[in-house]
């Protein structure tokens, strides 16, 4: 891939499809596309496949997906392994059939089973039963996984898939009720600035599971690397190795946002996976490795959501 290649960006309004467009941009590359919703619907065949003969990319980031946390996978199972099914489907067939030389895709570290040993090796991959508050998910972007593999056994078509743990950044879903953990807390906490003194936020759970957080623009750097620089059949894991307790988490977002009043856990509500933190090594083999902080990410993403979501 070089700076004239043609490079389509499936998803480039979401959280990591917008990140590998900066990334790109930033980098040098002329000839990036992406396409809007009204003119292509990605879990429609039909749309897809005419979009790729006539756009002709030579290479694609499918970063496209239906994403949410613990609370829109609970909800919405049958939206979240429809949407994404339809959407990787079309998309990886339409890539090889219309001559791609190479194609990313985006899965997750949700993928593994719950009680994978840690830190989470690559082929711990379909050892066990998956968490069930988001295995429908799962499912789908393990199938993405399946599909890649016998589209390169069967076609010899150069499909890689990398697995990042949990991702925040500018462009993340703020919903305090479908959106993952740490932009949901940040919202939550930033929505009650202006409460009374006798205001109380509840999160979910007990605060006790181990998660793994990396920027986003830290991934948009792996993809462009594995794009250029990794070729095998075997998914690999992104993340930065490190995990923090959720409880941790929320009070390093209390401090940035500078909430003053109370909070409190509601065990009533799910912890999801117990501890899920990703071992990166066969990622920083090729050389590479994150760049931002936990603290340092979510001061920046603080200062962009201030500016730029409806608050």
């Amino acid at each position: 891939m070089d700076n004239n290649s043609k490079i389509f960006v499936a998803g480039h309004n979401g959280l990591v499809g917008s990140a590998i467009i900066r990334n790109l941009k930033s980098k040098h590359y002329e000839n990036i596309y992406w396409v809007r919703r009204q003119n292509c619907d990605l879990t429609n065949k039909i749309q897809v496949d005419t979009y790729f003969e006539q756009a002709k990319p030579e290479y694609v980031f499918l970063a496209a997906a239906k994403v949410g946390g613990i609370g829109g996978n609970s909800t919405y199972p049958a939206e979240f392994i429809y949407e994404n099914l339809m959407i990787q489907t079309n998309i990886i067939d339409a890539a090889y059939r219309n001559g791609v030389k190479k194609l990313v895709f985006l899965g997750s570290s949700c993928i593994y089973p719950k009680m994978a040993k840690q830190p989470i090796t690559e082929d711990a991959l379909m050892t066990g039963p998956l968490e069930p508050t988001n295995d429908a998910y799962a499912t789908a972007k393990i199938a993405g996984i399946k599909m890649c593999q016998a589209y390169r056994q069967q076609y010899g078509f150069n499909a890689i898939s990398l697995m990042p743990t949990n991702l925040y950044g500018p462009n993340d879903n703020f919903d305090i009720n479908t959106g993952h953990v740490l932009p949901s807390l940040m919202a939550k906490f930033h929505g009650s600035l202006e409460k009374s003194k006798h205001w109380v936020v509840k999160l979910w759970g007990d605060g006790s599971p181990m998660r793994e957080f990396l920027h986003v623009d830290d991934l948009a750097e792996a993809c462009i690397k594995c794009m250029q620089d990794y070729d095998e059949p075997e998914p690999i894991n992104v993340g930065t190795g490190e995990d923090v307790t959720i409880k941790e988490l929320a009070e390093t977002i209390v401090d940035v946002v500078g909430y003053k009043n109370y909070y409190e856990w509601d065990t009533s509500k799910p912890n999801g996976t117990p501890r899920k933190v990703l071992n990166v090594d066969k990622m920083k083999s090729l050389g590479w490795e994150p760049k931002i902080g936990l603290r340092e990410g979510i001061e920046s993403t603080y200062a962009w959501y201030k500016e730029n979501a409806d608050v």
